[in-house]
């Protein structure tokens, strides 16, 4: 489907003196010592929450962390976010013991105007998951405005998510939400061409979908990560004991044969770097595609398919990346998702990065700021690649039908 900017957004609704509550992802990364080592995505719903400030209004933050279970544990607790947020804006953000009941209403009603309150990690909740109308109604009760500003869930059939925007008074989507839809459509809609989107990762079956729909949508595809061997196995080369989707290897011809009959110009490995095991301390070497030993496994692309792939990006005018060209996880087979990085900041075209992983490896390059836009979600990312209708956009958009 094609997306448009078809929402209510906060800048569009009153929220002077209004208790305001904004669903964010404050699901950071956290070191053994809880200190946070990615603050992208509180960051990311600054320009939401200083809006909010500045017109007077009471705001509650309301945030998942990591998978509890709908269980309390302390060590997945907000409590680090509370004290990073509070940095950056300079001003006290009190976290509170839970997400609802007696004592978060009790909080939310002695809040004065430029006030913060930070949730308790709804997951706590079993609710949230479930997508429970109880719960949603709990958290819609505590506000008089519900803004969605967080992407990085949106394909999460959630209460904070979806459930809450049947209840809660009046609903809009934050200014973070409007940043990613708006690149979104730039780069698939209407985009500068040539328009290359470079997809990496382990499995075919996770991005078969994305794939065939970017068949309507690009010039060029680039293939690196596991997923590139099923292609290949599909040429009929032998890929030793490299990650093959058997029942994925017609799929993959298919694939080959639409990008063939639409003109699109495919980019598969050329070389690699292959190891004797699965395992950072592996003996390594580089082989060509056609040589990859029996007993072998391709943990990485190797350097004639990286200049292969930089050469193909070197006349985009726009291009989309999902996933690592490799291992990633392992600094051994690091190097070719490291070199896709340098090639999309070296290109003069509209870079627009989503994935978890492929987000890391341009943080960890220190490349943020080089590349037009990284996004926060990975998961929501790869669905809207797919074309599909992701349930927080569907909720925030049956209510600006009814409202309008």
């Amino acid at each position: 489907m094609d997306y448009k900017n078809d929402l209510i957004y906060i800048d569009e609704v009153q929220i002077r003196g209004k208790k305001v509550l904004i669903r964010v992802d404050f699901n950071v990364p956290l070191d053994e010592y809880s200190n946070i080592t990615d603050d992208a995505r509180i960051r990311g719903v600054l320009p939401t929450i200083n809006y909010c400030l500045d017109e007077g209004a009471r705001i509650i933050l309301a945030s998942h962390m990591g998978r509890p279970k709908g269980k309390r544990v302390d060590k997945m607790s907000l409590a680090p976010v509370a004290r990073r947020l509070a940095r950056l804006l300079g001003k006290e953000v009190k976290l509170l013991d839970d997400c609802v009941g007696p004592e978060v209403e009790k909080a939310v009603q002695e809040m004065k105007p430029g006030d913060i309150v930070l949730l308790e990690n709804l997951r706590f909740h079993p609710g949230e998951e479930t997508n429970d109308d109880a719960f949603a109604r709990e958290l819609a009760a505590l506000c008089d405005v519900y803004i969605d500003d967080a992407f990085a869930v949106a394909h999460r059939k959630h209460s904070s998510v979806v459930a809450i925007t049947r209840y809660a008074k009046e609903c809009a989507a934050g200014f973070l939400m409007k940043k990613e839809l708006n690149y979104f459509i730039r780069a698939t809609q209407n985009p500068l061409r040539p328009l290359v989107a470079v997809i990496g990762g382990a499995k075919v079956s996770d991005k078969l979908i994305a794939l065939e729909n970017l068949l309507d949508r690009v010039d060029k595809l680039v293939i690196g990560g596991g997923m590139a061997f099923t292609f290949i196995k599909a040429w009929g080369y032998d890929v030793g004991k490299s990650m093959v989707e058997d029942d994925m290897v017609k799929t993959a011809n298919d694939i080959l044969r639409t990008s063939r009959e639409k003109g699109i110009k495919f980019y598969l490995p050329v070389d690699c770097v292959v190891a004797d095991k699965f395992d950072p301390h592996a003996e390594t070497k580089v082989v060509s595609i056609y040589e990859i030993p029996k007993d072998w496994i391709a943990m990485d692309i190797g350097p004639a398919t990286n200049i292969l792939f930089g050469e193909a990006l070197r006349d985009a005018r726009t291009i989309l990346w999902n996933g690592p060209m490799g291992v990633f996880e392992m600094d051994a087979f690091a190097r070719g998702t490291y070199a896709m990085v340098s090639h999309l900041v070296n290109s003069h075209a509209l870079t627009i990065v989503g994935g978890g992983d492929t987000d890391v490896a341009i943080h960890k390059a220190g490349e943020t700021s080089n590349i037009s836009y990284v996004s926060t979600g990975g998961g929501a990312f790869l669905e809207l690649l797919k074309g599909k209708d992701i349930p927080a956009l569907a909720a925030l958009r049956e209510r600006a039908k009814k409202e309008s």
